[in-house]
């Protein structure tokens, strides 16, 4: 199957199911009402993940049946992400408790990383060390952390659907494996089928239903990858690194203080920049030329050098992760910045 073909044909499918739910979340009322811990202003429909999900997983399953993916990719994200978005899609309409949430997560990064059959293999230096029931539980942490990171990113008009699409492209560009080509091209085409939708200012929000799949996929494709290049995680966590040291400094400074993981506020530094640019554009957009101009080629140089890959990745988040310090992530809400 050709590749233009398949990402045009994505984007088409993604963009008329997500105005479909668009239209029924009007209809029926299933709105993201503002409240003081919003960073939109007007009653947003929200929903338009499933447009996400579903041209993913249909797109999946005719590249299975061409041989264009195997079995074993095609059955982890089709079953664990379609249990990861219908979870999410009852957690839009009727809010699930975070004990059952996290339950669903684990289940499924567990039976991911078992049908993945990987065996935490990483290259650090020269070195390639075999992590053993270590690695299984690191992959296990792995799918659950970027699962729920996309949730915690998903705050501004733009923001997770673009990164989405930078991450898979990224590694495209990168030269990953052939054999997960098919699979991103149609992730992406779907993300981008949305963010028309979804670009700022936004005419509907993924929800629940699409922030989970998203980081699904995400982190069960850097998997596959390693499979083949023992270095492709840290690859993967470089070109994802402006969400993982933002969410993480974040959720590191509010564990400290003894807040509730999954309560409501306003406290990631691109939350903050947005309030303080009184713009959800222009925050997306510069995360975006971060991505493009700094991450890419840093990911560029650690696929290269695969030797020095875990210490770029280190450095990278580092680094990342003191600029979303200065910038007040995590910090009491009063303190980093006036509504």
């Amino acid at each position: 199957m050709r590749s233009s073909v398949l990402w045009l044909a994505c984007i088409a499918c993604s963009f008329v199911i997500v105005g479909l739910v668009r239209r029924a979340a009007v209809t029926h009322g299933v709105l993201d009402l503002p409240n003081l811990r919003s960073s939109h202003r007007v009653p947003t429909p929200r929903g338009g993940g499933l447009g996400i999900a579903v041209t993913t997983l249909a797109a999946l399953w005719l590249l299975w049946l061409t041989n264009y993916v195997d079995w074993r990719l095609f059955s982890v994200i089709a079953l664990g992400g379609g249990l990861v978005a219908v979870t999410g899609a009852i957690d839009d309409v009727k809010s699930l408790s975070v004990p059952v949430r996290l339950a669903v997560h684990l289940l499924v990064a567990g039976v991911s990383i078992y049908q993945l059959q990987w065996f935490g293999t990483v290259q650090v230096g020269d070195q390639f060390i075999e992590l053993g029931i270590f690695g299984y539980a690191l992959g296990l942490v792995g799918i659950v952390w970027t699962l729920n990171l996309f949730n915690f990113a998903d705050g501004i008009d733009g923001f997770a659907a673009s990164e989405a699409i930078f991450i898979t492209c990224g590694w495209l560009m990168l030269g990953g494996p052939h054999s997960s080509s098919g699979t991103i091209i149609a992730f992406a085409g779907a993300c981008a089928g949305f963010l028309m939708w979804n670009w700022p200012p936004a005419k509907i929000f993924m929800g629940d239903i699409g922030s989970g799949f998203l980081g699904f996929v995400i982190a069960v494709l850097a998997i596959d990858a390693a499979q083949e290049n023992p270095a492709a995680l840290f690859v993967w966590l470089i070109l994802g690194s402006a969400f993982f040291a933002d969410a993480t400094v974040t959720l590191i400074r509010r564990i400290v203080r003894g807040e509730p993981i999954y309560k409501a506020h306003r406290s990631h530094a691109y939350q903050i920049l947005a309030r303080r640019w009184n713009s959800h554009r222009s925050v997306t957009l510069a995360v975006m030329g971060l991505n493009i101009v700094i991450l890419l080629p840093v990911a560029w140089l650690a696929n290269s050098q695969r030797s020095w890959a875990a210490a770029i990745a280190f450095c990278t988040v580092a680094a990342l992760g003191t600029l979303a310090w200065s910038l007040g992530a995590g910090a009491e809400e009063s303190a980093s910045i006036d509504p």
